[in-house]
């Protein structure tokens, strides 16, 4: 099964190199900040990469319609395009059969080009099974480094405030070893691989803003709290879940995207019910659409969709 990584040489892909889509972005910007130095212009994030959720429907009364001959080359097309090895597929790509009603496959894809991302969207319309696909969902955003995310003094810090004795053995082997994880976890966020489980979950989420219940009205050192407890839950399924958050603020309806994978379907459900409880849930979040599914091949998709 494949899983969408490319390898590094295939990596290099104009991310440092101007393209025509510079010609998208205007000319009419601000000066830049008196002593701060001048910024590139680019479509690329400064960090991170671009990220796009997408889904489909099939549309059976139109595929019926088609003659063998254009099938037969609408499934070659639709097999090259979601193929992750491919010069020109994003850096990540993967594909999901999707259960129930609000899709039938679904694809995530990654890249710091936010074209190439949506390159994948317009080559499978563009394709001969193009007018018999209809994109039911999609949600688009970058991958981050969440300012939650303590450095190596900060992780200190709040060992001693959760009653460890600084300076004590124990102390020092948890800082030293989050010390020595911490590069490795940030590249992770940023540039992530996708995780070799079969069982995938996508939602997109809010934080509240209603009196009494205002996220966003919060002190840092609260807020950061109640997303250490939350991350404390989730650490209890490691080796069985992985996620991936993704912000979207300013960049579509929702703030964030949360994309589980696990080795079984049930620790989805557990890691997402067993989180609710945590207060940065049960009190601020607010949750959109569920999406479950099930990573295939572009081969295997159109298997099961009997294409």
């Amino acid at each position: 099964m494949r899983f969408g990584r490319r390898t590094h040489t295939q990596e290099t892909h104009s991310v440092n190199q101007p393209t025509a889509a510079a010609t998208l972005v205007p000319d009419l910007v601000r000066p830049a900040v008196e002593g701060q130095p001048a910024i590139d212009v680019s479509i690329e994030p400064s960090k991170g990469w671009h990220v796009s959720h997408l889904f489909y429907v099939f549309d059976r009364a139109k595929l019926a319609q088609l003659s063998s001959v254009t099938r037969a080359e609408g499934i070659r097309h639709f097999i090259e395009t979601l193929d992750p090895t491919t010069q020109e597929a994003p850096l990540r790509l993967q594909s999901w059969i999707v259960p129930g009603h609000k899709a039938d496959f679904g694809i995530m894809a990654m890249d710091p080009s936010p074209l190439r991302v949506e390159s994948i969207h317009q080559r499978l319309l563009s394709g001969p099974l193009g007018h018999t696909l209809t994109a039911s969902y999609s949600f688009i955003g970058l991958t981050e480094v969440s300012e939650y995310v303590p450095n190596t003094e900060q992780y200190g810090q709040r060992l001693i405030e959760e009653g460890e004795v600084a300076d004590s053995a124990t102390y020092r082997a948890k800082v030293q070893g989050y010390a020595a994880r911490e590069g490795m976890m940030r590249k992770g966020r940023i540039e992530p691989d996708l995780p070799p489980w079969p069982n995938a979950c996508f939602y997109p989420m809010n934080k509240k803003r209603e009196v009494g219940e205002n996220w966003f009205s919060l002190p840092f050192t609260e807020r950061s709290r109640l997303m250490a407890e939350h991350g404390r839950t989730g650490m209890t399924f490691g080796g069985r879940v992985t996620q991936l958050i993704t912000v979207s603020v300013g960049l579509d309806d929702w703030e964030w995207g949360v994309t589980l994978w696990a080795r079984r379907p049930d620790f989805l459900k557990e890691i997402v019910y067993k989180m609710r409880f945590d207060e940065a849930s049960a009190r601020y979040a607010q949750f959109g659409p569920f999406y479950t599914g099930y990573v295939a091949t572009p081969e295997q998709l159109l298997t099961h969709c009997r294409i």
